[in-house]
């Protein structure tokens, strides 16, 4: 209801625009409908290393790039919103199975301030809008910075998050099914090694979820 007031008074100050052309739309709104037409929904298989299941909303192409890229610029807009309502729908839509609780990807300390806020976690709180199910918020924390995952291949994804996050709160972990969630999905190294170590802190099941994910696997233009 707070999140739903806000958004209203906001809209009144700042009227809402498709995140991915700029073109005003009603505050419900996601997209505009000639934006809407053209993302293409993910529909293929991808399994990561632990988990018990993955959902993606969309294929990550030039289509919805622009709305993502709002996120990683630290501009937002109506991209959380949107990004979130559309993964919500979908895990609605796949039924996805009884979870606890929803993590969001975390970020290294400077690199949330730097850019003013975690996507991930925008994202979540519209996404357990429309699951209802809870954010479990500061259970996970980065520890360390990383180096931009863009910029590695496979391998050296994998090396570079090693020893990245630790469990700050193993008690909302233990014996819960849960859902990871995060705002683009490429080669799943991010997402496997949360996994792994969610399992190993004592979590019953994982679920992995992106809004958007590559439909093929390259080296030096993924997110």
């Amino acid at each position: 209801m707070k999140n739903n007031l806000i958004k209203c008074i906001l809209h009144l100050l700042y009227p809402t625009r498709c995140p991915v052309c700029g073109t005003f739309i009603g505050i419900s709104d996601k997209f505009c409908p000639e934006c809407s037409e053209k993302l293409a929904p993910f529909t293929g298989a991808f399994a990561i290393d632990g988990a018990a299941g993955f959902y993606a909303s969309f294929v990550y192409d030039e289509n919805i790039s622009p709305a993502v890229i709002l996120l990683k610029k630290g501009i937002c807009g109506n991209a959380d919103y949107a990004l979130g309502q559309a993964l919500g729908e979908k895990l609605t839509e796949c039924g996805l199975p009884h979870i606890d609780g929803i993590i969001p990807v975390p970020m290294y300390s400077a690199d949330r301030r730097r850019r003013g806020y975690n996507q991930a976690e925008l994202i979540a709180r519209h996404v357990s809008e429309v699951i209802s199910v809870p954010v479990i918020k500061n259970a996970v924390v980065k520890k360390k910075a990383t180096e931009q995952q863009k910029m590695l291949s496979g391998q050296e994804r994998r090396e570079n998050l090693k020893g990245a996050f630790y469990v700050k709160a193993p008690e909302l972990i233990k014996g819960k099914s849960l859902l990871i969630l995060d705002d683009v999905c490429t080669t799943g190294s991010t997402l496997s090694e949360l996994t792994k170590l969610l399992i190993s802190s004592g979590a019953k099941e994982i679920f992995c979820a992106a809004c958007c994910k590559t439909e093929h696997r390259t080296e030096h233009k993924e997110m």
